[in-house]
């Protein structure tokens, strides 16, 4: 009780709040060629020490307490003495979503917050490498991760990215494993139904879903997005019926690469079903949101999946079909998920014994979360707007949840617990 004791006195007796304003000041000044506004800082800088030199006076820890203090407020604080006490570590390594995560087109215009970058260096800074965990294509997020972050972190040798959903992952700096494809490792048969697939996706599209959708430009994955605002009602419409058309064309893959043949093993009171219905209910039992969707489009047939022969589940079973409410519909493997490619990011970063910070919003992020829960790895966080089955095991875990935008108050919260941490 000693240390809770000694931080209700840090934030009870000074003004932590002014301190942080010193301290956010000062983090994030823009680089401007003012003589008036760089003596502004400089004057701000002088007062943020001194009010911390007051605080490292004043407790047999100083130091620690006054960093606490400038980055977190008094429930980031409490909250990592909990955490500290409950699990006893640091955080070692950051695992982060970025798309409705670490920026958030609702409330920061799409782009990371300039607090949210700045922590992350201070996390470089102190030697915890950093994993990027996206569904987005390599280029996509090394464009923003160099622009963000600056090239010196992303080529540091400490940062990895895992890129569309764990199909691969690149670490700059490490040789021969820097680029690393994980898709290479799967068997010829599903990397042909993904081949089918890709090559049929667009040209055999009714019209509505060339108008309306296009191909991300995945290596691997087979990813609709819409060419309409994410989240409006055309993008949910045409994604609704992208999430149709991509099962129907897997089916026909999965039949044609596979020679996989329904016959008498699909039928049931007589009536011949096809290998489409099949995959179609399949998919329907695996998520509750396809099922929805299979129905609101008059797609979804009455079968009994448990009756779903068994040569044609062997194959579903190990190929995921994901959707994202008016923002993407998509095939990947099961095999490749972001836990495949953050095990492969530890791997070459040489985190031998994680003890992970997660964060992220949809259902493949939260195969991370229950990974590092049941490995005793590390602790989960998301967004308020997360995924319902997301949100629930972040609120049954540590309720670590945060609005909309503000990832850096999981963050802040994260530093202070490694602070704590050291003191023993």
């Amino acid at each position: 009780m000693e240390r809770y004791d000694l931080v209700y006195r840090l934030y009870d007796e000074y003004d932590t709040e002014t301190l942080r304003e010193y301290q956010e000041f000062v983090d994030v000044f823009p680089a401007v060629d003012s003589r008036v506004a760089l003596e502004h800082w400089q004057g701000a800088t002088e007062e943020l020490e001194h009010r911390k030199d007051e605080i490292r006076s004043n407790f047999a820890t100083g130091e620690t307490f006054a960093e606490v203090a400038a980055r977190a407020n008094r429930d980031q604080a409490f909250t990592a003495l909990d955490l500290e006490a409950k699990y006893g570590r640091a955080v070692n390594v950051l695992v982060l979503d970025v798309d409705e995560t670490l920026r958030s087109a609702g409330g920061t215009d799409n782009e990371i917050p300039r607090e949210t970058l700045y922590m992350l260096t201070e996390f470089h800074d102190a030697g915890v490498p950093i994993v990027i965990c996206t569904g987005q294509t390599l280029e996509n997020v090394k464009g923003f991760a160099i622009q963000g972050l600056g090239s010196e972190i992303v080529h540091s040798g400490d940062l990895s990215i895992v890129y569309e959903a764990g199909t691969g992952v690149f670490t700059p700096g490490h040789g021969a494993q820097t680029k690393q494809l994980l898709y290479e490792d799967l068997d010829d048969g599903i990397r042909s139904v993904f081949d089918e697939v890709r090559s049929r996706v667009l040209p055999e599209a009714p019209e509505t879903l060339r108008r309306g959708c296009h191909l991300q430009g995945n290596e691997f994955n087979v990813t609709m997005k819409p060419n309409y605002e994410t989240g409006s009602s055309n993008a949910r419409e045409v994604i609704d019926e992208a999430l149709v058309y991509l099962i129907d064309l897997l089916a026909d893959a999965v039949g044609t690469t596979l020679e996989f043949d329904a016959g008498e093993d699909a039928t049931i009171g007589g009536n011949d079903e096809t290998v489409r219905d099949w995959t179609r209910a399949f998919y329907a039992a695996q998520d509750p949101e396809i099922r929805g969707v299979l129905e609101g489009e008059g797609a979804y047939p009455d079968l009994d999946t448990d009756a779903v022969p068994d040569a044609l589940a062997d194959v579903l079973e190990r190929i995921d079909v994901a959707y994202y409410e008016a923002d993407a519909a998509e095939i990947g493997s099961l095999e490749l998920n972001k836990v495949a490619g953050v095990e492969r990011a530890l791997d070459v970063l040489g985190v031998d014994d994680p003890f992970a910070l997660v964060m992220g919003d949809s259902k493949s992020d939260l195969r991370v979360m229950k990974w590092v829960a049941e490995n005793d790895a590390g602790i989960a966080a998301a967004p308020e707007h997360a995924s319902q089955d997301t949100l629930q095991h972040t609120l049954e875990t540590d309720e670590l949840v945060f609005d909309q935008g503000k990832s850096v108050d999981v963050l802040r919260t994260v530093y202070a617990l490694n602070r704590l941490a050291r003191l023993g």
